[in-house]
């Protein structure tokens, strides 16, 4: 990816802070305008590099197509001066991603990121990417493929200026984000160590605002074993799997009803025929939590079920889990962000999230830790999910300009 040289002189925002200013103009000559505007150069390839990827299909789970994705992001990374590492999953590679920086002595900037979605295989047959009246709608653009071609064209603009990151960074993709990173966290754990702060490639929310918090979420399979009998000759010798996984639904729903926790029953299945006593039967929960505290009393709850009729077995399973990241006062990371943004004449807060995702385990620990840096839209997992072709050139200036310059202190260790 490439951008037409732009020459604009050195310049601050008059409208900013002297010291917002200060350190956006010392770490690149002519900020905030050569920034905007070689992003403003750059958003058409960004958006065609986000329609190229979004017609690469990738449910998680399906390993080929996520494989196949994976080594295209590698190839358009690399061109931004990355070196690229493929790290094998069980559902599919996952990528670490690295850029030397300009002061290789500080601590690395992580930025976490996924490239499944939750769309199967042949959405694009009925659903396919289109732009329409500035938006551009189609599986998976904007969670998270909107958010993976705006950070290559952020790396593109700085390769472009001559200029690298001022610290180095380090990118982690996923390859089963949408299914709690079962193995994917791992790699993001191991990248957290001596992290300045961590980043998400998340959608921001609909308004453009960063999230700043996040609810911890688990996925929980809960089995029920019967035994199965005719239902009319023998229906006293059966054991409904299904009728007790009802059952067990209802005291579930009641522990789930407990003050910052919600209950989502995404999956049921069970049994075999209408003539037969169903012989087994599972649900796949999903939980989400505002605390800590909620959600190890809930999860240790839901360990402790027990059946409730006689010849039934019930089993509680995690499946995977996030831990909650709650708000914290005084976050000098978006205070930084702010500034940055103000200097290139956006403007921009945070506000917690709903969902959960990668930047949940950094944040849950302390970290200095900000998600929504992806494309702005909406519709995630539904069938109106888009972007907004207009925000892709403030949010590659804004990602450009925060790799660039140096970060404030965030926390006691933290230097540089």
């Amino acid at each position: 990816m490439t951008v037409p040289a732009v020459t604009t002189p050195a310049v601050t925002d008059p409208a900013a802070p002297a010291a917002a200013n200060a350190p956006v103009t010392a770490a690149l000559p002519g900020l905030p305008q050569a920034l905007s505007a070689r992003a403003r150069t750059l958003a058409g390839a960004v958006r065609r590099r986000c329609v190229d990827l979004a017609r690469i299909e990738s449910p998680s789970g399906d390993a080929p197509r996520l494989d196949a994705l994976a080594e295209e992001l590698a190839a358009g990374f690399q061109a931004t001066g990355a070196t690229a590492r493929r790290e094998p999953g069980p559902a599919g590679d996952h990528l670490v991603l690295e850029w030397a920086g300009r002061d290789e002595t500080l601590p690395h900037l992580l930025i976490v990121g996924h490239h499944d979605t939750v769309w199967p295989a042949g959405t694009l047959a009925d659903w396919p990417v289109t732009e329409r009246d500035g938006r551009l709608t189609g599986p998976g653009v904007v969670d998270m493929k909107g958010g993976l071609a705006i950070l290559e064209g952020a790396l593109a603009l700085l390769a472009d200026l001559g200029e690298r990151p001022h610290r180095t960074v380090r990118l982690v993709v996923v390859s089963d984000e949408e299914v709690g990173s079962p193995d994917g966290r791992r790699l993001v754990e191991r990248q957290l160590r001596g992290a300045a702060a961590v980043l998400g490639l998340e959608p921001p929310h609909p308004d453009g605002r960063l999230k700043t918090a996040r609810r911890g979420s688990t996925r929980v399979r809960l089995t029920v074993t019967g035994r199965e009998a005719h239902a009319g000759n023998d229906a006293h010798d059966g054991v409904s799997a299904v009728d007790e996984l009802v059952d067990q639904l209802v005291v579930v729903r009641g522990i789930a009803g407990q003050p910052g926790t919600e209950l989502n029953a995404g999956r049921i299945s069970g049994g075999s025929r209408a003539n037969v006593v169903a012989g087994r039967a599972e649900a796949e929960l999903g939980l989400r939590f505002a605390t800590g505290e909620a959600q190890r009393r809930t999860l240790d709850n839901l360990a402790r079920l027990t059946a409730l009729r006689p010849g039934a077995r019930v089993r509680t399973e995690v499946l995977s889990s996030r831990p909650a990241w709650p708000e914290r006062t005084g976050n000098p990371l978006l205070r930084h962000v702010r500034s940055l943004a103000a200097v290139l004449g956006q403007q921009l807060d945070g506000a917690p999230a709903g969902g959960a995702g990668d930047t949940n385990l950094p944040g849950s620990r302390g970290l200095p830790t900000l998600d929504g840096f992806g494309a702005v839209g909406a519709g995630a997992h539904a069938r109106h999910e888009y972007i907004r072709l207009d925000q892709l050139a403030p949010r590659i200036a804004l990602l450009a300009a925060l790799l660039a310059v140096p970060l404030p202190r965030l926390r006691d260790r933290t230097e540089g």
